[in-house]
């Protein structure tokens, strides 16, 4: 199957021999956007995007280690923390940039939170959607019993196999239900995925073995947490689907006291976790605004 869009994929060599799969949108030069994608998606995630803001950027959307057309190592041990944030440093540097926009959502939320602390001199200004701050989250999920049962899922991905194996049920029912039922899914008022989008989907999550890889990740999550540095001290835009099944809406404000320059929060009250696919249009529109700001303004 092939997924048709006006783009042009690539692959990516690192150092370590890992094959990195990306598909990028927009001249060569231009400014770098880097897009990271959350569980369980890919690429596909950011296809409003890439359209959105080639005009201006050389847009990237990777598919992260261990997903999709990138390679999968078997071993857990090589989903940790710090492996995931070298994988960023390294991508960047191999498409001939020292700098980008960062945008990440869910899962690259995390990642992209811990890029933009670690090598700040890597990103000019930071997009997060429906993810707080890697400090907020472990600190908050402590106190809150109703976000650890929310989080369950990332204990039940510690046991092997049974995990992917339930995802594989009743044709990949969990997967699907994920975007489309009404607990979890895009609602009335979003652009709900159509019978295409869920086809991609499937297409890249039945693949022989293709959900240890993203599953992997959350068997590493304790690897480097709690976190040893806090700050982020770029520009940093956060947007939140106030619909989100998975994360409770509380910590998005919270994160603002680890932000030590400019913070946009937006919530979006009728918007699900899957926010740059349910509202693409107002994300895209949030995100040209937030771009063309100065980026000497004072944190508000």
């Amino acid at each position: 199957m092939m997924i048709q869009l006006p783009l042009v994929a690539n692959f990516s060599i690192r150092d370590s021999g890992l094959r990195f799969h990306y598909v990028a949108a927009g001249e060569r030069g231009k400014p770098l956007m880097l897009l990271l994608h959350g569980f369980p998606e890919f690429w596909y995630s950011w296809r409003h995007q890439l359209r959105e803001f080639k005009s201006e950027y050389r847009v990237v959307a990777l598919d992260l280690r261990g997903y999709g057309e990138t390679d999968a190592p078997s071993h857990k041990e090589n989903y940790k923390l710090d492996c995931l944030i070298t994988d960023i440093k390294d991508i960047l540097e191999s498409l001939g940039y020292n700098k980008c926009v960062l945008i990440g959502h869910d899962w690259g939320g995390m990642i992209a939170w811990l890029v933009a602390i670690c090598y700040p001199e890597m990103v000019t200004k930071l997009i997060v959607v429906n993810f707080p701050h890697p400090s907020v989250f472990t600190e908050y999920i402590l106190r809150h019993p109703s976000q650890l049962i929310k989080s369950g899922y990332y204990f039940f991905f510690q046991m092997p196999w049974f995990p992917e194996f339930m995802f594989t049920v009743n044709d990949f029912k969990v997967l699907k239900s994920l975007f489309t039922s009404q607990a979890t899914g895009i609602g009335r008022k979003g652009c709900r995925l159509t019978a295409e989008d869920i086809e991609a989907y499937l297409y890249v999550f039945s693949q022989p073995g293709a959900l240890t890889g993203p599953i992997n990740h959350y068997r590493s999550i304790f690897s480097c947490l709690p976190l040893q540095h806090h700050e982020v001290i770029m520009p940093t835009l956060l947007l939140w689907g106030e619909r989100d099944a998975f994360m409770e809406v509380e910590m998005a404000e919270i994160t603002r006291i680890y932000v030590k320059n400019h913070f946009r929060l937006t919530i979006l009250s009728e918007a699900s976790h899957w926010l740059q696919q349910d509202q693409p249009d107002i994300v895209n529109k949030l995100i040209w605004t937030f771009l063309k700001e100065e980026t000497t303004r004072k944190r508000e």
